[in-house]
């Protein structure tokens, strides 16, 4: 009865800060993942990762990206690619090698980086959805035949 209703332009909702996701040891996968929620990674993962929420990279994970992009990234495991995140932890077996934008930065005894940490104020995670990269497609017309 005293519900507001949210405008149409309303902001996305906060970032899910716990795994919802995982890609098991043994898997290797080669694509890109994009969307919103938690993921874990202990297999091996080759491509463009944007998520808005939380990206682990466990013991036996090993990732091969671009760019990572993600509100928090925990890396246990290998990661080769620059990383834009809010936060970023890389724990005492992790290994990263790529050049890092964060806000907020921390590191383990024994924690491997090689690349340039570049610490913001803010950052801005875009995260394309699928429907987007559809709407990105350019349109066929019939006045070329």
């Amino acid at each position: 009865m005293f519900r507001k209703n949210p405008p149409a332009g309303s902001p996305p909702p906060p970032p899910t800060e716990r795994v919802t996701s995982v890609l098991g040891p043994g898997i290797n996968w080669k694509g890109s993942l994009h969307g919103s929620g938690g993921v874990r990674i202990e297999g091996t993962f080759e491509g463009d990762i944007a998520v808005r929420g939380l990206v682990v990279i466990g013991e036996t994970g090993r990732v091969n990206c671009p760019e990572l992009r993600a509100n928090t990234v925990v890396v246990a495991g290998a990661l080769r690619g620059n990383v834009l995140a809010e936060k970023l932890e890389i724990r005492s077996t992790g290994r990263v090698w790529g050049d890092v934008t964060v806000v907020s930065f921390s590191t383990e005894e024994g924690a491997f980086l090689r690349g340039q940490v570049r610490m913001e104020e803010q950052v801005q995670i875009v995260v394309e959805s699928p429907e987007s990269e559809e709407d990105l497609s350019t349109p066929v017309s019939s006045d070329s035949e």
